[in-house]
């Protein structure tokens, strides 16, 4: 057993409101440069739709993941060595910018500097990779609020392994919100296909980063990635991709886009899992019991030999300890009710989702029942086929019984929790038949509606004597100029020099926002100036008059206050 520690999140996808803050605040972090104007690290999606870039999901078509041989072995699904070999100067299995969207601006000076005229000006979009005029027809989520509409129910993956009655009939069913960011997968197909050894996952918390100093711009990872969560930036000719926020991570903070989520539905934690084991889960034959399996592996934090394995390992006694208080593990293995998306793609994703409830709930609502009787709901997700169906094909492979499991114990979780708030009273019925107690429930309760701050984030920083093997990686993300997140642009902590992304970056931006002088001699970075202390040429020089004497004898101008 060889134990490794990973840096897991979970969705509440019933909190999720699809106002995309989460989208936004991630693009002005990591994506606001020119060559990646279409990139989304993290996007929203509306299901059911056929997502982000165009079709992601069918691998038919971009090759994505792993597969299994007929001898048990895992290969790429887009081909070995000699296949990317002989595509390496001609990918097929790419999308297309039209796949994604060709990004726009509008002509705003048209409506400044117009001319006089009978007609109202009007901002024309234009194309910001030809600056010619476009017609909009498509963007990062073009389909919200469409919700298996049939305008862009024909073309979801999903929806077409299903019957033509569950597509017919699938707009009346329900909608929902589908947050995704890089799953920083335990298997991950988009490091194995990389000719030059650009991606790699980071041993210290698993996450999958790309250097991009070694990046060559072979676009393989793209191809190998089958979520579709490695993007190009025809600018720099370099691949990224969601970053987990790795410089905050280390620091002890959360994403950013779970900083600013406003549903409040992400959980961030530790998980140890036996990295031994990863090929062997997920080379398990049946499609089906791969979730099963990648459950196995995930390793219970609480127990001695896992403790003590662990620390042969060389991992920390304070990260053993943020895994003991995990809600990761929690919500994984000890509730049930967080499930991977499309665990058939056998990479291992370690971003996990727990499906929603409401759809079942507003079905039983609409039809003028109680949506939070507990018999009434078990009986509802028994009967709802089509929705339960389709998220069974989203988070287990198209097997109903652990989505099922996880929409039991929501219920139960809802209908005990209203015996409470209304009657005072605590009926352990409920919890027994989701093989709960009722103490269980209301922990789970707690963790998933009303948990604080440091119960939903349970981030350790990282260790000093980490500092240097993660000071120096050359895998953050830059301006115009080239590689390198803080660079000499207006995003750069120290302008004009190699940043390292350490364990001290964020006590230097700290004391560089409150410091007398800016961080750089001979340049203000007013992103970095927090009003504290005197800039040089940031104001007008004050007036000065003849120097006078101070009573401790030392000299002042009488400018001075």
């Amino acid at each position: 057993m060889k134990v490794m520690a990973q840096m897991s999140m979970v969705m509440n996808l019933d909190k999720c409101i699809g106002c995309h803050t989460c989208s936004v605040t991630c693009k002005q972090a990591w994506t606001n440069r020119t060559g990646v104007e279409y990139v989304w690290f993290n996007n929203v999606e509306t299901r059911p739709g056929v997502g982000y870039p165009r079709g992601h999901e069918d691998q038919e078509r971009w090759g994505g993941g792993w597969t299994r041989t007929k001898r048990g072995r895992l290969k790429l699904r887009s081909g070995g060595r000699l296949a990317k070999l002989a595509r390496i100067f001609s990918n097929p299995k790419l999308p297309e910018i039209h796949d994604y969207y060709e990004p726009w601006t509008y002509d705003y000076d048209m409506l400044i500097n117009a001319p006089k005229g009978a007609q109202v000006p009007v901002a024309r979009p234009k194309s910001l990779l030809t600056g010619e005029d476009m017609k909009i027809s498509w963007s990062a989520n073009w389909d919200d609020d469409l919700g298996g509409s049939v305008e862009t129910m024909q073309d979801d993956p999903i929806l077409q392994k299903m019957s033509e009655q569950v597509e017919a009939e699938f707009s009346k069913a329900f909608m929902f919100y589908l947050p995704r960011i890089c799953e920083h997968c335990l298997n991950p197909s988009c490091v194995a296909s990389c000719p030059s050894g650009a991606m790699y996952k980071r041993a210290e918390d698993g996450i999958v980063l790309v250097d991009q100093d070694q990046c060559r711009g072979w676009r393989m990872c793209v191809s190998g990635c089958p979520y579709k969560k490695v993007y190009f930036n025809h600018k720099t000719g370099k691949a990224e991709k969601c970053t987990m926020c790795y410089p905050r991570i280390e620091v002890g903070l959360p994403t950013v886009c779970s900083e600013t989520c406003v549903g409040r539905l992400r959980y961030l934690g530790l998980v140890l899992y036996d990295a031994d084991r990863v090929a062997e889960a997920a080379g398990v034959e049946d499609d089906k019991a791969l979730l099963a399996a990648q459950r196995s592996i995930l390793l219970d934090p609480n127990d001695p030999a896992v403790i003590e394995q662990a620390r042969r390992d060389g991992i920390q006694e304070d990260w053993i300890e943020a895994a003991q208080r995990s809600p990761i593990w929690r919500l994984i293995q000890e509730y049930e009710v967080a499930l991977p998306l499309h665990p058939e793609y056998r990479t291992m994703p370690m971003v996990w989702y727990i499906p929603p409830l409401s759809p079942v709930v507003d079905v039983i609502s609409g039809s003028g029942n109680d949506g939070e009787d507990a018999r009434t709901l078990f009986a509802a997700i028994d009967k709802l086929r089509i929705p339960l169906g389709y998220l069974a094909e989203l988070f287990s492979a198209g097997e109903r019984g652990p989505v099922e499991h996880a929409l039991r114990r929501l219920a139960a979780m809802r209908s005990y929790m209203r015996g409470i708030s209304i009657d005072d009273v605590r009926d352990e019925r409920i919890a027994r038949a989701v093989g709960m107690t009722g103490e269980e429930v209301e922990a789970m309760y707690r963790l998933l509606a009303i948990a604080k701050y440091e119960d939903r984030y349970v981030i350790p920083s990282a260790h000093a004597e980490q500092a240097h093997s993660l000071e120096e990686m050359a895998c953050s993300l830059d301006f115009d100029g080239g590689p390198g997140m803080g660079g000499a642009g207006p995003f750069g902590l120290s302008s004009g020099q190699s940043v390292p992304v350490a364990v001290e970056n964020f006590h230097m931006l700290a004391d560089r926002q409150s410091a007398d002088r800016p961080s750089t001699p001979g340049r203000v970075n007013l992103l970095n100036w927090d009003g504290n202390g005197g800039t040089d040429g940031l104001f007008p020089p004050q007036a000065t008059g003849p120097v006078r004497t101070t009573g401790d004898g030392d000299p002042e101008e009488e400018g001075d206050s």
